[in-house]
């Protein structure tokens, strides 16, 4: 890899806190990162990703990809199942790195997704879609006993059983779980699925790293070592000995609390590239559950652009100004399409003709940040060279060590997700789920 590296860039938040406000932060988001790497910390047992690229070792690469290789081999279709981060890492980094009309005739599985919703016509539209073909499942889950996971791998183990019988469906079976205990762990024992585990100390939305997206990732085609080769890099920029004006997590951690601070209460992750679409999904997760507690914590949002300037754009340039925008952009895309001169010219375009289709897209950002800027909208912008395993590597990385600089700047518990078990309790005591009658609702 070159010397290329990702970039930010927040001079365009200086109409809104000033340079000096930022570093005069410094320290404090030096102890923060601090606090993560002496695990001393609120949520300091669930700090095992800060260190998990560089402790992955040959082995368990060469462990992911042999099995990934096996389903390569025998399945049309891989179902990865599970919710949250069980499956947002793996389909960002999937969907962000697959050409966008990739489809069976490219040699290699279909990945598709379940055990994110309860929806019951997806499940029937998902089984009708995998009747006759050859498909295998990921299943994706700590306890096993996760409701949307759980009642997708019922049906769809059920299935492809029924098709190719239980000797064979369980070679098509991984499963990734708890080290010890749980009814997946414990079923996968039983059956003898190939399994993985999901480390104790690594919550869901920071997993990506862990076989849990790993293994996805690599079914997908995708070159894992250098995926973490990224994550390595950025893992060693970002730590605990990296002066504050040279940490990009660190900054960006505490830029984006100082515009909270000063009422921007929501951060729009804006793309002018549409592979980006769930890695933004991935982000909002990630920030979301890690800072929205104690009735606290910046609200997360996102858009594509150009294509939602015509719609959410009003909004973003006229609405309420409590907002800021921070966005990805990819220097060099991998394609090159010029604009073709056209002799009638109806549409007006042959003044871009000869130019890259980049070249307009890259000058659309810029007029967006120009016009947003203008229109009271903090802008920063993350700069990724190009968009390959390395650099999405890195930038998830770079979200990850700084959404945990920035909840020790809130003063929240990065790690946990309390709230999350609301609407569990009343929808069990509404299902009369035993052990939850006695719940009022």
């Amino acid at each position: 890899m070159d010397n290329k590296q990702i970039t930010l860039n927040i001079d365009k938040v200086f109409n809104f806190v000033s340079g000096e406000q930022i570093f005069s932060q410094a320290n404090r988001a030096q102890e923060a990162n601090f606090r993560l790497e002496n695990g001393n910390g609120k949520g300091n047992d669930f700090l095992g990703w800060l260190h998990l690229p560089s402790s992955i070792d040959n082995s368990t690469i060469y462990d992911i990809q042999k099995t990934a290789d096996l389903l390569r081999s025998k399945c049309e279709i891989v179902v990865v199942i599970g919710i949250g981060g069980s499956y947002l890492g793996a389909k960002a980094v999937i969907e962000a790195l697959s050409g966008a009309f990739d489809s069976l005739a490219e040699n290699r599985p279909l990945i598709v997704y379940a055990g994110h919703n309860i929806g019951e016509d997806y499940l029937y539209e998902l089984s009708t879609f995998l009747a006759g073909k050859s498909f295998g499942i990921i299943n994706i889950s700590k306890s096993g006993t996760t409701t949307e996971p759980a009642l997708a791998f019922r049906i769809l183990k059920k299935q492809l059983e029924e098709a190719v019988g239980k000797e064979d469906a369980r070679n098509r079976i991984v499963a990734i779980t708890d080290a010890a205990r749980g009814a997946l762990r414990t079923l996968a024992g039983k059956e003898g699925y190939k399994t993985f585990v999901i480390p104790d100390n690594v919550g869901g939305r920071f997993s990506v790293l862990t076989p849990v997206g790993l293994l996805p990732i690599a079914v997908a085609g995708i070159d894992i070592k250098s995926f973490i080769d990224g994550a390595v890099f950025m893992e060693k920029a970002t730590g605990k000995d990296i002066a504050f004006e040279n940490n990009p997590a660190a900054i960006y951690a505490v830029t984006r609390n100082l515009l909270y601070q000063q009422g921007k209460k929501t951060e729009i992750l804006a793309n002018f590239n549409p592979k980006f679409h769930y890695v933004s999904e991935w982000w909002k997760q990630l920030y979301g559950e890690s800072e929205g507690k104690e009735h606290k914590g910046i609200f997360p949002a996102s858009v594509d652009f150009t294509t939602d300037l015509h719609s959410m754009g009003q909004w973003i340039q006229e609405g309420e100004r409590t907002v800021f925008e921070t966005v990805i952009s990819v220097a060099n895309p991998k394609y090159h399409v010029e604009v073709p001169k056209d002799e009638e010219d109806l549409d007006g375009l042959n003044y871009l003709s000869g130019k890259r289709v980049d070249y307009v897209n890259k000058m659309a950002e810029l007029g967006t940040q120009i016009a947003h800027v203008d229109g009271g909208v903090p802008n920063i912008r993350i700069e990724l060279p190009e968009l390959n395993e390395y650099y999405v590597g890195a930038l998830l990385y770079f979200f990850e060590r700084a959404c945990g600089i920035s909840g020790y700047i809130l003063d929240v518990n990065p790690f946990d997700q309390p709230g999350v078990e609301a609407y569990k309790k009343n929808m069990f005591a509404l299902l009369k789920k035993p052990g939850y009658e006695n719940i009022k609702i």
